[in-house]
């Protein structure tokens, strides 16, 4: 019989007047519901370096497993540590730390670990893992007060690869950091899922196991302790072993499909787009009722359409539903996307009276198009409409928009924008739903007495009840502060390094 036969599973763990107690909890396989750590050192590996970096974690993967397994589970994960970090910036792995990391490990959140690790006044977590690669999700999202984990050398800002003294925390390292942290004061639960976390589980008042079971459901998004509003990183699905190496192999396959796609979207008339699209994989679904084009002789200005931010690539399926090429007004794109985009496009120069005055001009012509959250969001919540837009035009029209991505993003806050486009269209079959909705009834404009805001914010709502979505008052600074570490803000210097320019 096992010795984790010796404690008792965590679902027998009474978590009632827990408040005053200390948790301390492993991470792979208890806290998250996977026992593997490989797709988190193989996210790291893309994210902050490359698809070389990736292919090299997994060449050294089968080392890591014959010795994590047969030999040593401390040198096995020396092994993954020195493939994915040596040579890495420090700042880099922080960065896909916080930005990338929590979204996947907030999907495997293990219902009962978390059910008592929550309850606790003082939550600590032991982990083989690297405390930088784990450290902004355990305190952003958990709460976690402690976090005691593999430290790993640096030099000059870079990180060496090799793991500092005491060395990888499994077995009895643990115990021993347990000790020194807490001292004579044992904490009252231990929670761990394997052999090697009796040692400290032991040092605890109460131990719990947690059962591995590959059926039990992680931890819902709308129970989760913070919901994820924003999250960056190219990847959409984790890569566990099989899903890295089918990533490493369709990527230059990709590529190659990604500017055939780009080329048709640049080179045909855009009626013809939505044809040509189809032929090559990308599907473009309307729905919906559009308004004909305005005529010049008419007199009558363009109508504003008003879209959800999905990715930059918005208004261009917005003219490939329609047939015809709508300008669009952006906050910044990078030159390469100007460059190949199909339709004009227009920035902004944040200035109030400018932008104005641009965009009525530009609404003399004919139509244009306006994503006023300012910037993209991937999860299922609109940010807050700027208002602008409603003092501008009584002609306006909802869109709502969604995408459909199974590789990659075709987004990012932390990265070179000038990828985006060819990061969506790298998916073996991207998607495009685009819903025009009923155009604004006048009493419910400007011109009838509504303030900027309340069209605004009407707006918002009409498409997010489209889309099924949550309205939040979150906006573009609230997102590059949480995935960059700045409030967004395009530099005017065009020597400005790129790592510090951001776009929508």
């Amino acid at each position: 019989m096992s010795d984790c036969m010796k404690f008792p599973s965590v679902e027998t763990c009474d978590s009632n007047g827990r408040e005053n107690h200390t948790v301390v909890a492993d991470m792979d396989g208890t806290l998250l519901r996977g026992r593997s750590s490989f797709p988190y050192f193989a996210l790291v590996a893309f994210e902050a370096g490359g698809c070389l970096r990736l292919l090299m974690v997994l060449l050294s993967a089968p080392l890591a497993g014959l010795l994590y397994y047969f030999i040593s589970e401390s040198a096995g994960i020396q092994v993954l540590i020195f493939a994915t970090y040596a040579g890495m910036k420090v700042s880099d792995i922080e960065s896909v730390g916080r930005a990338v990391l929590p979204k996947f490990y907030s999907s495997d959140l293990h219902p009962e670990s978390w059910r008592v690790f929550s309850a606790c006044g003082k939550r600590c977590v032991l982990t083989a893992n690297p405390r930088v690669m784990v450290e902004g999700f355990l305190k952003e999202f958990l709460g976690t007060d402690v976090i005691l984990g593999t430290e790993i050398g640096t030099y000059k800002g870079r990180a060496t690869g090799f793991v500092l003294s005491p060395g990888v925390l499994v077995a009895e390292q643990k115990a021993k950091a347990l000790r020194k942290e807490f001292g004579d004061s044992p904490p009252e639960i231990g929670l761990g899922d394997r052999d090697t976390d009796l040692p400290f589980m032991a040092l605890c008042k109460e131990g719990y196991m947690v059962p591995y079971n590959p059926e039990v459901k992680a931890v819902s998004n709308d129970k989760l302790p913070k919901p994820i509003v924003f999250h960056d990183g190219r990847l959409v699905q984790k890569p566990k072993p099989i899903m890295a190496l089918l990533t490493v192999l369709w990527i230059p396959i990709g590529f190659i499909l990604a500017c055939l796609r780009i080329a048709a979207g640049a080179l045909l008339p855009m009626p013809l787009v939505y044809y040509a699209f189809w032929a090559l994989g990308v599907r473009v679904t309307v729905k919906g009722t559009p308004p004909p084009p305005v005529k010049k002789s008419s007199g009558q200005t363009g109508v504003l359409f008003i879209c959800s931010h999905r990715t930059l690539l918005d208004p261009i399926f917005l003219s490939t539903a329609l047939g015809r090429p709508i300008p669009a007004v952006t906050y910044s794109v990078s030159r390469l996307s100007e460059i190949i985009s199909p339709i004009k496009t227009v920035r902004l120069t944040r200035d109030r009276a400018t932008d104005a005055s641009m965009i009525k001009k530009l609404l003399e012509e004919g139509d244009l198009v306006i994503c006023p959250e300012g910037t993209t969001c991937r999860e299922p919540f609109l940010l807050r409409f700027s208002a602008m837009f409603a003092e501008l035009t009584d002609h306006l029209v909802p869109v709502a928009m969604v995408n459909k991505m199974s590789m990659f993003h075709g987004t990012t806050a932390r990265g070179w924008k000038g990828m985006d486009p060819f990061y969506f269209f790298m998916n073996p079959s991207p998607a495009y739903e685009v819903t025009f909705l009923n155009k604004l009834p006048l009493e419910l404009t400007c011109s009838s007495g509504k303030s900027s805001h309340e069209v605004a914010n009407y707006i918002q709502r009409v498409i997010a009840a489209t889309l099924s979505y949550e309205c939040t008052a979150f906006t573009r600074k609230d997102k590059y502060r949480a995935l960059a570490g700045n409030d967004g803000t395009v530099a005017e210097k065009p020597k400005k390094k790129a790592n510090k320019i951001m776009g929508c």
